[in-house]
């Protein structure tokens, strides 16, 4: 059974049978933190292309946020609402195919059975992908609203991550 605990701001994840793992973040491995302006644009343009699959996918209300001044979990946070546990799934599936396109792959995805909140964690983009009543209830946009939102629409995809 995989656990996993924050320590100091760093996910730590664990299982019995493969022992304790460290998030690429916390270990100094994969994008880091975004802590060089290339990984910082790379993780920038994962958020972009995560929140334009959704949208082509029929997701509703897809935001994203540049949380890197608030977090030490992540850089930047997509939020999209589907419409069905069928349709939240195929876009899990469809964003993880344009993330490998771009070379990476999620460190941990939950929630693909039960499809009404799913998570796919890039460690430095972590995507949630909700039904209409998750959504409602664990109010992320409450959480997160104070974190500036990255335009992803149309020609979003040159667009730069501001420097910080």
């Amino acid at each position: 059974m995989a656990k996993k605990s924050s320590v100091k701001g760093k996910r730590v994840a664990g299982s019995a049978r493969s022992g304790a793992r460290t998030s690429p973040r916390a270990s100094g491995t994969g994008l880091g933190g975004a802590t060089s302006a290339a990984a910082a644009a790379k993780a920038c343009r994962l958020a972009i292309d995560a929140a334009q699959v959704a949208h082509l996918d029929k997701c509703e209300d897809i935001l994203v946020y540049d949380v890197r001044t608030l977090s030490s979990i992540c850089d930047y946070m997509v939020i999209a609402t589907g419409t069905s546990d069928r349709q939240m799934r195929a876009v899990a599936d469809h964003i993880e195919s344009a993330a490998r396109r771009l070379g990476d792959k999620p460190f941990r995805t939950a929630g693909i059975q039960q499809a009404s909140w799913i998570v796919l964690d890039f460690v430095d983009v972590v995507i949630h992908l909700f039904d209409p009543d998750a959504r409602r209830y664990y109010d992320l946009e409450l959480l997160w609203g104070d974190a500036p939102q990255v335009k992803w629409q149309s020609g979003a995809r040159s667009a730069a991550p501001a420097a910080g």
